[in-house]
This record gives structure tokens, sequence and C-alpha cells, in this order.
């Protein structure tokens, strides 16, 4: 789970520092308890299951879908639902081939090896994992020149985790090794409202269920932020000596964080605001946009757009980026 220092906005879904203690406390432990998703739960249940009754591996997973959504949560779950242990590691940890020859024989058989934004494994590092995937072997390289020669160790049957936000970047031989690839997608707002509330009863946080679907409607479908705005709401009623959480509180804590009724911060509105005011609106591509707003592009694919796609406040053309005519209107009525 890699902690990247772009995660400065509230609503952003990237892991910020702040995020790993939390997330240590409200991640769910077993399949059970983990909301949403039901038809990649089921599937892995039915599969976990089958490989305790062989005592066997589980075959090689991979995930992908928005940051956010619970990626790193199923991998912990799989190993735990196996009883076996976890390694973590990020793609771009992996710098050496060393680096993953030494986490390979260190793993002990059915043991998750779990590797976050594999999509970023440079292509030395991949073509080292393909045998160990498939064959479960591991070969190395010793000495140079005329006198070196490859060494084979065999490795004891694992299970590969792998989790991505972009898969469309996995080199086909690497995808093409997992036995079960799943999309996580975003939660629904009464799924969103279960998660707040397993939560808020974790964070011992006295609140309301009109106040639980406030917070819902406002984490764009992603549990992530919705806990993270939930702690946030509990240090502002804290330092208020509120002891009940209501829709007012929220409001208040959220409004002080620039977080609006739609879940758009500042950075969105910024964005549809600099469209209408130097693009009417638009057509505008993605460098130009990012030039205009000082963002990075890849904020503005990851983070800002996908909000405003499912708010429909934003179109995406041949030509470029397009405000909405809902877009407008709620750029304009906040103006007002």
């Amino acid at each position: 789970m890699a902690i990247t220092e772009a995660a400065t906005s509230v609503v952003s879904p990237a892991v910020a520092a702040e995020d790993t203690p939390l997330s240590v406390t409200l991640r769910p432990r077993l399949l059970q308890d983990f909301i949403g998703q039901a038809a990649l739960k089921e599937s892995l249940r039915i599969f976990i299951e089958a490989a305790r009754l062989r005592s066997d591996a589980l075959e090689h997973v991979l995930l992908s879908g928005p940051p956010g959504l619970g990626k790193t949560s199923l991998a912990q779950i799989i190993a735990r639902e196996l009883g076996t242990n976890i390694r973590v590691t990020t793609g771009p940890a992996l710098t050496k081939v060393a680096d993953l020859a030494g986490i390979l024989t260190s793993l002990q058989s059915g043991d998750v090896l779990f590797i976050d934004e594999i999509h970023r494994l440079q292509h030395s590092i991949e073509e080292v994992l393909y045998p160990a995937m498939e064959d479960f072997c591991l070969d190395l390289v010793v000495g140079q020149g005329p006198g070196a020669r490859t060494l084979r160790l065999d490795l004891p049957h694992f299970t590969l985790v792998g989790a991505t936000t972009r898969v469309g970047m996995l080199g086909s031989p690497l995808r093409d090794r997992f036995g079960m690839t799943y999309r996580l997608s975003f939660y629904e707002n009464e799924e969103m409202k279960q998660i707040l509330e397993r939560s808020a009863s974790l964070l011992e946080m006295n609140v309301d269920q009109d106040s639980l679907s406030t917070i819902a409607q406002r984490c764009r479908s992603t549990p992530r932020i919705g806990n993270r705005l939930l702690k946030r709401i509990r240090d502002y009623a804290q330092v208020h000596n509120i002891d009940r959480i209501t829709r007012s509180v929220i409001n208040s804590a959220l409004q002080l964080l620039e977080v609006d009724e739609r879940g758009l911060d500042s950075t969105d509105r910024k964005v549809l605001a600099a469209m209408l005011d130097h693009f009417q609106g638009g057509p505008v591509g993605l460098q130009t946009l990012a030039a205009v707003t000082a963002e990075e592009e890849e904020t503005l694919e990851e983070v800002v757009e996908p909000l405003l796609l499912q708010c429909g406040f934003l179109q995406r053309t041949p030509r470029g980026r397009v405000v909405t005519d809902a877009g407008r209107a709620h750029i304009i009525d906040r103006e007002e």
C-alpha cells in the first residue's frame, strides 16, 4: 500500500500517511466483514474454500480498480481466510532482481505475496516472476561472461496477489499468469452507509442514520475517503465538545473542509471553473487543462475526473473534456 505525497486533499482516493493507523483499525478482517463487491466475494469464497480442502495454494489473483476500494484489504483477507502468512511490497520498491529473489525464497508453502501497484514493476523483475508464478521456480544467473550459468531454485507453492489501478499497463505475459482477475467497482450509497456505520462503531462515534447517509453521498463512493471524512468529523466534534454527531454537525465540518453536497472539493470546482472561464466549457485537452489549473495530469485523470464523470458534470469527447449543463449549473449555483 503505497503512500503518496500527492494525497493532500481530504477527498483524494490515494493513500495518505494519516490513513495508515486508521486503516489498521477499520479494515475488515474476513470476507464476511467486507461490505459490497458481492459477486467478487462469493467467487473468492468458493475458490479459497476449494484451495483449503485440497490443502493447496490458491491460484494467483489480480485485483484492479480505482484506488481506495479495498484491494489491499482483500489481499490481507485472502491470507487470513487461507490461514497463511502474507508478505507485502509494492512495484516501485522492487528495483533489483535480488530484492524479489530474497522475498520469494523466504516464502513458506501456501503464503501470500501481495504486490501493490504491480503495473509499476520493472521489466527485468517481471521476467523473474514468470517462472515463479507458473512453475514455482526461481532462475538465477550466477557469474558473468562466458562462465555464467543459470541456477534454478525450487520455490514453495505460493499465491501472488497483485493490485493495480491501471490493468492496461500490465504486460500480457504477466497478466495471463493470474488464474483469477477481479475488478472492484465503486460502491452504492447503501453499501457506503453500511461501511460507515461499521467504522463509526469501531471509532466509538455516536452518529445517527441521517448523518451516515450525508457522508455516504459525499465520499465519492470510496471507503477510504468515507473513513477519512469520518475521522475528520470525529475530530471536529471532539474539539467542539459535541457528543452526538448530527447532519448539521457534518455539514459544518465538511464546509470547513470545503467538501460540498456532491462531494466536490476546491480542486474539483477549480477545474470546472477554469474550463468555464478560459474555454467556455470546452472541449479542452488534458495537458492544457493541467497547465491552466497548475495540477498534474495524473491528478486530474485519476482523482478529479472520476467524480466529475460520475456526477455527470464532465464528458470526455474525441476533441477533449467538456463541462455539461449540470456541471455549469453546479458552479453557478455555488457562486451565487
